[in-house]
């Protein structure tokens, strides 16, 4: 995985974070979601690396990236201050405005991104999300069994901790069929290796108890940092494409381009036949996607 690239920790100046970086060419940010690292985007990097540099970090809290302190507030683990770390990131390496694609978790950094930098970024891609605000201001009994691990892991400290950490591979696995050896049995879209550094970091529990804060951040941060720019009118003004897993619940729940362009000026997005880890599932449709969006001009 990552042929090509150079694997380097980067200082951002609130959090030393891992990175991968690869390729030539006009600058993009790859952001993964949760339970995840850098490395569900091996296959999209290594087609985007042909004609972009592709720039693939840890989330802070995530994979090797540092761990901050937490707060009360739970700011540290907000989606405004990974982009701080992530705008800082493409700073170091020589790059004031880039494009941004995020899944899942690193999505909701992207948008957010969008918002607070809009002289930073150029284009804006999103997988597989809505808004923070409007999962948890539309949600009801279906999102609350289908997403029921949003308000678990925002519970207070330490009880999601304490029960993750009784066994966390188990939980990682939670959704996976059993084996003849009623063992959890890896989807085959996983590759052995980027599968390896996933579930070696989140056997430590510092990441769970980052990963948990990241979801506190999200039901309580976010969620008020989403309303006030929704209420003030404020929108993402960059070119937007929203991408979404066409196996997945997002299209049973949401008009998924109707919801998004209460949020953006300009918006455009498709369905990826895949479930929610798309860019695993199916990279080249994927990276397909990315790649035409992220070479269009105007």
């Amino acid at each position: 995985m990552f042929d090509n690239f150079k694997l380097d920790h980067i200082d951002t100046g609130e959090a030393t974070i891992r990175v991968r970086i690869g390729g030539s060419g006009p600058p993009v940010l790859l952001l993964h979601g949760h339970p995840q690292t850098h490395c569900m985007w091996h296959a999209v990097a290594a087609d985007l690396a042909r004609h972009f540099t592709v720039v693939a970090p840890d989330l802070r809290g995530y994979g090797e990236s540092s761990k901050p302190q937490t707060t009360p507030d739970h700011e540290p683990y907000s989606k405004r201050a990974m982009a701080r770390d992530n705008v800082n990131l493409m700073r170091s390496l020589g790059f004031e405005t880039f494009n941004v694609a995020g899944h899942d978790r690193g999505g909701r950094v992207a948008y957010r991104l969008a918002l607070d930098h809009p002289d930073r970024v150029q284009r804006l891609a999103t997988l597989d999300i809505l808004p923070t605000y409007e999962h948890f201001h539309r949600a009801d009994m279906q999102f609350g069994l289908g997403y029921w691990h949003w308000f678990f892991l925002a519970q207070p400290f330490d009880m999601p901790e304490r029960v993750i950490g009784l066994d966390p591979v188990a939980f990682f696995c939670r959704q996976w069929p059993l084996n003849a050896d009623g063992k959890p049995q890896p989807p085959g879209y996983f590759a052995p290796e980027a599968l390896a550094d996933y579930l070696r970091c989140y056997a430590d529990p510092h990441t769970v108890h980052a990963t948990c804060e990241d979801y506190r951040a999200g039901a309580t941060y976010d969620y008020a940092t989403d309303e006030a720019d929704l209420k003030a009118g404020k929108k993402i003004t960059c070119p937007m494409l929203a991408l979404w897993a066409a196996k997945g619940e997002l299209p049973r729940w949401y008009d998924v381009l109707a919801v998004w362009r209460d949020w953006a000026t300009d918006v455009r997005g498709q369905p990826i036949n895949s479930g929610h880890f798309m860019a695993e599932e199916a990279p080249q449709a994927t990276a397909s996607a990315l790649r035409e969006f992220f070479s269009a001009d105007g």
